[in-house]
């Protein structure tokens, strides 16, 4: 595997993330980066996760990522929670939460053939900040967003 298939992997793992989160979110790319070896892709959530509910949203995430089979590495149950695991490929992920309600998610892929890296083809839920900074969550949702409990059933 090569720094382009390993960058092209990395958008896959993000891609299923996002599509397991029901209500869907906002998102845009954060900044790309290449090392000698190795890529780390990055997305920012747009849409503001309440206090109430990031539980239930790094709930969902992890749901998701152990039934596709990946190992958990660490969890910080702080004010800025963040969940750390590693794929059966060895690609490491982790969603962080700000104390503003953003979420921030990097894949981190394993050490492959160096090559050269393209940027990620599939479009931000969004405004796109490639190349700007990346500014504090302003999407609404009827339920990230909400302050009360979740509702039962």
């Amino acid at each position: 595997m090569n720094m382009q298939e390993a960058a092209v992997r990395a958008d896959e793992i993000l891609d299923g993330t996002f599509a397991a989160i029901k209500p869907a979110v906002h998102w845009t790319h954060g900044r790309s980066t290449e090392g000698k070896c190795d890529v780390q892709r990055r997305r920012a959530v747009m849409t503001i996760i309440s206090e109430e509910r990031r539980g239930s949203f790094l709930g969902v995430i992890e749901r998701y990522w152990k039934s596709q089979g990946y190992k958990k590495l660490a969890v910080n149950n702080s004010k800025t929670p963040a969940m750390y695991y590693r794929t059966s490929d060895e690609f490491n992920v982790r969603v962080l939460i700000g104390g503003n309600g953003q979420a921030f998610f990097e894949v981190a892929t394993p050490c492959v053939k160096a090559s050269e890296v393209s940027p990620p083809k599939e479009k931000s839920v969004g405004p796109d900040y490639v190349g700007k900074e990346i500014p504090d969550p302003d999407v609404r949702s009827d339920f990230w967003s909400a302050k009360g409990p979740e509702p039962s059933g």
